[in-house]
């Protein structure tokens, strides 16, 4: 009797299901062959949550590297950073066109090219879906700049990942502006337009939307000149607008960017009047009295007047922080503040990052976590070199090399 067959039958079906989820998504994956019972287990919706919720509760968390200038992608576990994996995302890195990362949700990332082309991706399972095309419609006449947002979120109340387009028309003087938002579901592979975005987004410090407590947000504003800056929600299960307010004390001058850390909504606030980035974190969402000031920087390890600061992960106890700062890594120490740069000091590398976890996910319509047709669409690719696709150990002076534990 196969061990599969005998681990069926003397074990009751929630116990191996309970022993599976522990497994990493290559595993899992391979697994698949063993039975047919096994198979429908691993496709199951239900063990894909259990799955997910238990690499999410225990921070099996990977950083997604990208180095700029055609260095390739590729992730870190970060419990083994020493080991690292190289991607092949749909969009072809060789393209001059390039592509964005434009958000991370449950282990999908959403990609756009320069052409507006939209793919979601699973890089675990290296499985993706691109998204069919949605016309923009709108085109009002004495509107004549149009900006781009994007977003990537989970809706629980529908089961229903989606991704919003809000495409921003606005006039060259005055306070005239108007927007065209589309909501594109992965359960349906469809588009639809939702109601216009009320406020104005401001498009200064990136136009992807950080995804928190189910709701997408965006800096912006009341109107464009408007100088109280706001964050603007929308919220993937109702599809409404909402304000979240800064908090109190920020004062002076500011640049604010958004960014969400473990589920909290982060704030990244740059006074440069007075050389401090504050990054602060709502530690209840929607509490305006609940913003903590987390991190305070005093002097930038930068030499740039505007640093772009990304939170990416704490360590344990929090006593240290993992930071993308204009494309270079740091990992700032909340007792001494003061932080240290990854990876070697005579060699400059700007990298654009992004935290995601592994997952099961699925991304064809019918729900089956892995098949053999191509969901890329479009033209066949070159086939890629394979020497790293298993992983390889990095050299110590790489880009993450000491530190990250």
């Amino acid at each position: 009797m196969p061990n599969s067959a005998m681990a069926s039958a003397f074990l009751p079906h929630d116990i191996i299901g309970g022993i599976l989820c522990r497994l990493d998504v290559k595993d899992l994956l391979r697994l698949r062959c063993v039975s047919k019972a096994w198979c429908c287990l691993i496709d199951d919706p239900g063990f894909i949550k259990l799955h997910l919720s238990h690499f999410k509760t225990n921070a099996y968390l990977s950083l997604i590297l990208r180095i700029r200038c055609g260095g390739g992608l590729f992730s870190i576990r970060f419990d083994s950073p020493e080991t690292y994996q190289m991607l092949n995302p749909p969009f072809d890195e060789s393209d001059e066109e390039g592509f964005d990362i434009l958000g991370s949700c449950n282990g999908l990332l959403g990609l756009v090219n320069r052409r507006d082309e939209l793919s979601l991706w699973n890089p675990s399972t290296r499985r993706s879906r691109m998204l069919p095309t949605a016309r923009i419609r709108f085109s009002p006449r004495r509107l004549s700049f149009r900006v781009i947002f994007y977003g990537l979120g989970y809706d629980p109340i529908s089961d229903d990942y989606k991704l919003v387009r809000l495409v921003q028309f606005n006039g060259r003087k005055g306070d005239l502006f108007a927007s065209e938002v589309k909501v594109y579901s992965l359960k349906t592979n469809s588009w639809r337009r939702i109601k216009d975005c009320p406020f104005y987004l401001k498009a200064l410090r990136g136009v992807y939307g950080a995804l928190a407590n189910n709701a997408l947000h965006w800096v912006g504003s009341e109107k464009p000149s408007d100088t109280r800056t706001i964050i603007v929600a929308l919220d993937l299960g109702t599809e409404e607008y909402r304000v979240v307010e800064l908090p109190d004390c920020l004062g002076g001058k500011f640049c604010v960017s958004l960014y969400d850390m473990r589920g909290c909504l982060c704030v990244i606030a740059t006074h440069w009047q007075v050389n401090v980035i504050d990054i602060w974190i709502m530690k209840e969402y929607g509490v305006k009295e609940s913003w903590i000031k987390f991190i305070s920087i005093e002097q930038f390890p930068c030499s740039y007047l505007f640093p772009n600061v990304m939170p990416l992960f704490h360590f344990k106890n929090w006593e240290s922080v993992l930071l993308n700062i204009d494309g270079e890594m740091f990992v700032y120490n909340l007792i001494s503040k003061w932080a240290n740069k990854l990876g070697s000091e005579d060699r400059a590398t700007s990298l654009e990052t992004e935290i995601m976890v592994e997952s099961l996910v699925p991304l064809n319509v019918n729900g089956a976590t892995f098949d053999n047709k191509n969901q890329h669409g479009g033209k066949k690719k070159r086939k890629k070199s394979t020497k790293h696709q298993h992983g390889g150990k990095m050299r110590r002076d790489d880009i993450l090399s000491e530190g990250v534990h």
